[in-house]
């Protein structure tokens, strides 16, 4: 039986960016599953200790914007360190993500939900705008029209809530988590050791 992965993410954040094409990556070569979960992490933060960005003392702010430019320059990914439309409201593109997901399957929900990233930190668009959305949406390969009247169905906000649920409960608490079973890896520089449980299967 091949290894499963949940990948819970963030479409607001660099982290889970940078670590996209990875995960990808890495799932393709251990022939594992992935599955995406862009789950509510202004939910997670308040029942797990963390804080959102603007309540982080200035001091892990000036922080967070070293490591970003250290791992961009380490990795060779191209971002924009302080991006024109961040944060992005994941209210319509989350809700795209899972609505792909459930009728369409794994790989066009991420995808889907790496071009969002990839527009808010690489190419300063707006994901939120439903118009800069159907042009992601189509670069995807799949029918803009049918997936925005998609996202607008509100049973996805709903089961992204209990999906952000289910991560409270798993332990989950930052972007990017990928849980394998029960070994959770938080955040894109620990792609290493995801590729070593992989290795394990």
């Amino acid at each position: 039986m091949p290894l499963h992965i949940d990948y819970y993410a963030s479409l607001n954040s660099p982290w889970t960016h940078l670590g996209a094409a990875r995960i990808e990556g890495m799932a393709y070569a251990a022939g594992a599953t992935l599955r995406i979960y862009p789950v509510d992490f202004g939910e997670i933060f308040a029942n797990s200790g963390g804080l959102p960005l603007p309540k982080r003392s200035a001091q892990r702010q000036h922080y967070r914007l070293q490591e970003l430019v250290r791992w961009r320059d380490h990795l060779g990914i191209p971002i924009q360190i302080q991006p024109k439309f961040f944060p992005s409201s994941e209210a319509l593109t989350s809700s795209c993500v899972i609505g792909v997901r459930e009728t369409m399957g794994d790989q066009p929900a991420i995808k889907l939900a790496h071009s969002v990233l990839k527009a808010v930190w690489q190419r300063e668009l707006n994901p939120a705008d439903p118009a800069t959305l159907a042009t992601l949406i189509g670069e995807c390969g799949l029918d803009a029209d049918a997936v925005l009247k998609l996202g607008a169905d509100p049973k996805w906000a709903a089961l992204r809530e209990a999906d952000t649920k289910a991560a409270l409960a798993r332990n989950v608490f930052g972007a990017p988590c990928y849980v394998i079973g029960e070994d959770i890896f938080w955040g894109q520089d620990r792609l290493e050791f995801v590729q070593r449980r992989l290795a394990k299967g």
